[in-house]
């Protein structure tokens, strides 16, 4: 009874979860509708989309000092809501001003989903099934971007744009109050340890000690451009088969989602390989990069020219060689204090919502800029130069990931900060 209980006060937050990504990667599929019903660029639809990275950038940190003071039941219960809300208002907005504020309003809800799953693991499961937990909870954000793909292209072919953004937006509601009438934030007799919460201000110091700390850049910094390249991959591959192969959206959307396919086997997999095969982090970080951004560059060299059928295993590729991003928490929490554990991982992991929020509008604008004047019902229709130079920027992302990589610093699964800094936080600031 209690490992039924168990699954249940995890898979709802999971669930939830779930539709937070497929919103993360919905722009994607729905750019054309977008641009049809707003007269939008390029830009605009990369900067509505990068709003969402924005928001869960900025409340990172606050969500999990929400949730260890207040508990997940109500706090992943109003982020659900407040995402619900938002996609209502995308669905029902009249002015750009509402859609983009109601994709900020997604970003900020979604905030807490992934926190809150690993709040619940950590507070119902036995301790050596954390690490499991934690996998099958990033797998289920992957699932969701699959879910956001061509399933979610198939809806907007049926209900219209905005009857799917209201949907996606409804689901989000019941999790809400599914989370509100049956989460509970820990076993019956558990007493929660309030006490160690930490402050404000104590959040704050830890912030800077870890950003002082030369060796938390490398991991920030190789995640921001790996993810600025996948980011963008999700929002340009959609637009990028519809224009270049004339597919339909929901064809387009069920070959771009090879890359998440990939990703759903890589992810959890590096992780196990790193951890259980190998003991090493750089090694592995940089090999991945390095075949990445490889694939990146026979995308870019062949643009246009191979079959689907080609493309897709490309894709599928990239999304393999991908899986190396989620070496990039352990490596950044294993170079910190221990006691700084969570931050460290906080930080490191917000490296890649930065990239991908500051990066989505200006590749918008690069496909802007060598724009021909093609419209097809509406909506723009860039040339394939136009995608060839946005996806070389994203190559380059790549390359300078790949070559960040060999700055970090290898851990073999150990925290090595009381070697790196022999005399502690004060050497941390050197």
């Amino acid at each position: 009874m209690i490992a039924r209980l168990r699954w249940i006060m995890w898979g709802i937050p999971a669930f939830i979860f779930v539709f937070a990504f497929v919103h993360r990667v919905a722009p994607g599929v729905m750019a054309k509708e977008i641009m049809q019903a707003f007269e939008a660029s390029g830009t605009i639809v990369g900067l509505l989309s990068a709003m969402y990275f924005y928001a869960y950038a900025g409340f990172m940190i606050p969500a999990g000092l929400l949730i260890d003071g207040l508990g997940v039941r109500r706090v992943v219960s109003a982020g659900a809501a407040v995402m619900g809300l938002g996609s209502l208002a995308m669905g029902l907005a009249a002015t750009p001003s509402v859609l983009f504020g109601g994709r900020f309003l997604v970003g900020l809800g979604a905030t807490v989903t992934f926190i809150g799953c690993l709040k619940i693991a950590a507070s119902w499961f036995p301790p050596s099934h954390f690490g499991t937990m934690s996998a099958i909870s990033a797998t289920m954000g992957m699932l969701g971007a699959l879910l956001g793909t061509a399933p979610l292209a198939a809806l907007v072919a049926t209900a219209g744009w905005r009857g799917a953004f209201v949907i996606i937006g409804a689901i989000p509601l019941l999790g809400a109050l599914l989370c509100v009438v049956f989460v509970r934030d820990h076993p019956r007799g558990h007493v929660e340890e309030r006490a160690s919460v930490p402050g404000l201000a104590e959040v704050v110091r830890g912030m800077f000690e870890v950003l002082g700390n030369r060796h938390t850049w490398p991991p920030f910094l190789a995640f921001f451009f790996l993810y600025s390249a996948m980011g963008n991959l999700m929002l340009w591959g959609v637009p990028f088969l519809r224009d270049v192969y004339a597919l339909g959206n929901t064809r387009a959307a069920a070959y771009a989602s090879a890359v998440t396919i990939a990703l759903l086997l890589s992810a959890p997999l590096t992780g196990y390989l790193s951890d259980r095969v190998f003991q090493l982090r750089k090694l592995p970080y940089t090999l991945l990069a390095c075949c990445l951004f490889l694939a990146w560059a026979v995308l870019v060299l062949t643009l246009g020219t191979l079959p689907l059928w080609g493309l897709a295993a490309l894709f599928f590729v990239m999304g393999l060689a991908s899986g190396g991003f989620v070496l990039t928490w352990p490596i950044g929490r294993e170079v910190n204090p221990p006691r700084l554990a969570g931050t460290a991982v906080a930080v490191a992991n917000m490296g890649g919502f930065v990239g991908a929020a500051v990066t989505q509008g200006p590749v918008g604008a690069i496909l802007d800029s060598r724009w021909t004047g093609a419209m097809l019902e509406g909506a723009r229709v860039y040339p394939l130069e136009a995608y060839r130079v946005a996806f070389t920027a994203c190559a380059l992302c790549v390359l300078i990931a790949a070559a960040l990589s060999l700055l970090l610093r290898e851990t073999r699964g150990q925290n090595i900060y009381h070697q790196l800094y022999p005399g502690g936080a004060r050497g941390s600031r050197a």
